[in-house]
């Protein structure tokens, strides 16, 4: 059985992350194929991370939690395991990882690079950080002998090179059903349908600053769920602590299983705020759950086709609290949205035929 190392990612399962929970589901359904040697990051780890998968083995680094350093430190000594180990392919998750792809393919061992979001776009990025970001990019561009974009217009953005050995597969969504169980919702202090939800890590590209504005201006909103944790350091957070001026807002931290689950099931409206995305797998989440949507304007928002008023200007607290209250005017139904694009099974599918088209060769 052909060996596939994956570096990139801190690790699943339970830990916190969109790509992690993209990696997640796709490693989980592709393990009868290939064996998969998943290098993860131990500062993130957490108990749930024990749990094994068949013909799937974990190789746990030393990392660090500091900005900057935390994936650049990791995939370097990835990249050293995997020369001494030889896998058959490395399958190597977003652009800034990516700077060691020279050094693996010295060692004549393809790459396949999943393309998640232009990182250098996000704000916690200073200048020098995003220049190393912009040529981490093209150093993984160029080494990729496959390349997978969960964002269809990214993709097309970076030129006839990259169109020619690249695929377009978005990110996908479980099958969930809607729970009536509130325990949860009654540790937190809240009842079903008084609250509006937002889920993603405390970071500044998911515009959150904006969005405990805005609900802070809006006196029919009760309270303001977001359920996420710090990436790096609490300075983000506690910002956003100053601006919930009315303690509307309730953190919850990193949320997931039943938890997340009940808060999904029973939120009166779904609000993302972010200002960049590269395929926000918490929104589909929150339509498979049919809750009503309010999004802000940005590309990764129109990969899925969405009513018109549904979208907010982006950056923007007055916007997002126009568009909250225009949603909450509404009496709340559920919500019917086509997802049948969206299947994980369907989308291990479509990687397991990158993978053969690259072993293959």
């Amino acid at each position: 059985m052909k060996v596939v190392s994956v570096i990139g990612i801190r690790g699943f399962p339970g830990v916190q992350g969109g790509v992690e929970m993209h990696c997640e589901n796709i490693y989980t359904r592709m393990h009868k194929n290939y064996r998969l040697r998943i290098y993860r990051r131990r500062p993130y780890l957490t108990e749930v991370s024990a749990r094994k998968f068949k013909n799937t083995e974990y190789v746990d680094l030393p990392s660090t939690r500091i900005k900057g350093l935390e994936a650049v430190i990791h995939s370097f000594f990835a990249a050293i395991h995997i020369i001494f180990h030889r896998p058959d392919a490395v399958h190597i998750h977003n652009i800034g990882p990516g700077m060691f792809a020279p050094l693996i393919k010295m060692f004549r061992i393809p790459i396949i690079l999943t393309y998640h979001s232009p990182n250098y776009e996000h704000k916690k990025w200073g200048r020098l950080s995003r220049a190393i970001l912009k040529l981490s990019e093209k150093i993984s561009l160029s080494c990729a002998s496959k390349v997978i974009f969960v964002n269809s217009f990214q993709r097309e953005k970076l030129g006839e090179k990259v169109l020619a050995k690249s695929v377009f597969i978005p990110n996908g969504i479980n099958k969930t059903k809607i729970g009536r169980s509130t325990g949860s919702l009654r540790t937190l202090g809240i009842e079903s349908r008084d609250f509006i939800l937002s889920v993603g890590r405390l970071t500044p590209e998911k515009g959150f600053e904006y969005l405990v504005e805005a609900v802070n201006k809006l006196d029919e909103v009760k309270h303001l769920v977001i359920a996420g944790a710090s990436d790096h350091d609490n300075s983000y957070f506690k910002m956003l602590k100053q601006l919930d001026w009315n303690d509307k807002v309730i953190f919850t931290g990193f949320t997931q299983g039943e938890d997340l689950r009940q808060l999904y099931s029973h939120a009166r409206l779904y609000v993302l705020s972010s200002v960049n995305e590269g395929f926000p797998l918490v929104l589909l989440e929150a339509m498979s759950y049919q809750l009503p949507l309010v999004v802000t304007d940005i590309p990764a928002t129109h990969l899925i086709q969405l009513p018109e008023d549904n979208y907010v200007e982006v950056a923007n607290s007055d916007a997002l609290a126009e568009g909250i209250s225009n949603a909450l005017k509404k009496d709340f139904q559920l919500q019917h949205y086509d997802l049948k694009d969206y299947n994980w099974d369907s989308i291990a599918k479509q990687t397991l035929d990158v993978y053969r088209q690259v072993l293959e060769k």
